[in-house]
């Protein structure tokens, strides 16, 4: 399939969002309570029956997993070294450094597996994306914390690790992987009804990415949010596409890995960025110009496998 029939209408969704809260249509108000619905029931509805319709054991491949943390892992590093090198101001150093790591899973990740992979792509992906968030979140909140104020950064540090271990689409997918492999059987109604919550679950996803996109700050800091748009977008699923080219990954076991890779800068990056006193406008700013030019550059990936 040519990525562009996938890519193009999943932003056409982001980017309605954008135009419906611009005319009025999502009013601000609207968008938190939205989010939370999404968040918290939709997302981990469709992440938990996708693995229990699968087969843990089938879908499962451990190298891939391997080389997918692995490559956030030296990106973290990467960027807190480049960060280092350019004299990043500390304030907004952590959010630089997790803004170029830290990926939106949930909404556009699992969105662009499933779109273009179905729904084997999204059990994989599923799989894979509980175990990346733990490791993305942890990073990013040591990132944080050490590049923030001492007292309130630690206090915010330990609120946000609470966070990491109570995030709903990592109990979603690890309740979905312990369920898989007991082999225990759901219930026909419970499944209709997961169903049925799991429909609303990436379209409202991505129309809420829009209503949140914000592009007012981003002249003031566009040299570094370009650096960490070419490391999140460009850096990250390239080293990902070597490494698992090196190893004779087969592309229909390696794409979700490399997706997951690609996805644009996560928008909790913000919650966390406000959590432990960094720079909020520098998250916004990430966050916004890294989604649209992840459109380009998921074509670019996917084509290449």
């Amino acid at each position: 399939m040519n990525p562009i029939y996938t890519i193009i209408p999943i932003f056409s969704i982001i980017l309605l969002g954008l135009f419906a809260r611009m005319r009025g249509f999502i009013p601000v108000e609207f968008i938190g309570p939205a989010n939370r619905l999404v968040y918290y029931l939709a997302i981990p509805a469709m992440i938990f029956r996708s693995i229990i319709q699968g087969s843990f054991k089938t879908h499962f491949n451990h190298i891939v997993l391997e080389i997918t943390l692995a490559c956030v892992f030296i990106l973290f590093v990467v960027s807190w070294l480049l960060a280092v090198f350019l004299r990043v101001e500390k304030q907004q150093r952590g959010t630089f450094i997790q803004s170029s790591f830290h990926g939106n899973l949930g909404y556009i990740g699992l969105a662009v597996a499933y779109y273009y992979l179905g729904d084997k792509g999204l059990v994989k992906a599923s799989i894979l994306a509980g175990f990346v968030m733990i490791l993305q979140n942890l990073l990013a909140v040591v990132a944080l914390r050490i590049h923030s104020d001492e007292t309130s950064g630690l206090k915010s540090g330990f609120s946000v690790i609470r966070g990491v271990l109570g995030n709903p689409v990592i109990i979603s997918a690890m309740a979905g992987i312990l369920v898989s492999l007991s082999e225990f059987p759901i219930p026909e109604m419970l499944d209709r009804s997961l169903k049925i919550l799991s429909g609303m679950a990436l379209p409202m996803a991505l129309m809420l990415i829009g209503a949140g996109l914000s592009f007012d700050l981003i002249h003031h800091r566009l040299r570094p949010i370009l650096i960490t748009g070419a490391l999140k977008l460009i850096v990250l699923p390239g080293l990902g596409f070597l490494l698992y080219w090196m190893l004779h990954l087969r592309p229909e076991d390696f794409l979700p890995g490399l997706i997951l890779l690609g996805a644009p800068t996560a928008t909790i990056t913000y919650v966390m960025a406000k959590e432990m006193n960094s720079d909020t406008n520098f998250a916004i700013a990430a966050i916004s110009s890294n989604t649209l030019l992840s459109a380009l550059t998921f074509m670019f990936w996917i084509a290449i496998c």
